[in-house]
């Protein structure tokens, strides 16, 4: 009789159990995960989208900077190249007028490269050789410490802190 009754109260409580209408139904909770997967693959497709064009932004950014970048030395050097034509269509130039023009020249072309950020390396005799900015093609006697700089056979030159040209120098020799 015990076990008759112990089956009954399972039996009333399965009974109760699909009477509550808590519980969303098979077909409900897969339209709940569909919509939810719709609503993440459009999210997914929008940020992808967007990543793509920001990708492509900053490519054209890059080319336009890399087609423009000489802009401000080639507006710097316009001068330049007038004086200099300027000076080749005077008909009697006297020494001193092409050596005054020269010299103003000079000056223009120095102001492009100090507007531009080229900056000269010449080292002074008796500086230590720098491998990074000095490049020594000889070695020669000198009463002073070895690989120190004898001559400046050719000036060097950096863009911002970038070597361009290095010095071409010839240093001491070790005694």
């Amino acid at each position: 009789m015990q076990d008759q009754e112990n089956q009954a109260v399972p039996n009333a409580q399965a009974e109760a159990a699909p009477s509550t209408p808590a519980e969303p139904t098979l077909e409900e909770q897969l339209a709940s995960t569909e919509a939810r997967l719709a609503e993440m693959h459009d999210a997914f497709m929008r940020a992808k989208a967007d990543g793509e064009n920001i990708r492509r932004r900053a490519q054209e950014d890059v080319a336009k900077a890399h087609k423009f970048a000489v802009e401000s030395f080639a507006e710097a050097m316009v001068p330049v190249k007038d004086s200099l034509e300027m000076a080749l269509t005077v008909e009697t130039p006297s020494i001193e007028s092409l050596k005054e023009g020269v010299e103003m020249t000079l000056k223009q072309l120095t102001s492009a490269f100090e507007k531009n950020r080229l900056l000269e390396i010449v080292p002074t005799p008796g500086d230590k050789l720098d491998p990074m900015k000095h490049q020594a093609v000889a070695v020669v006697p000198a009463e002073q410490e070895a690989n120190t700089v004898v001559a400046v056979l050719q000036k060097g030159y950096m863009i911002a802190d970038r070597l361009l040209r290095p010095a071409i120098v010839t240093t001491a020799q070790a005694k």
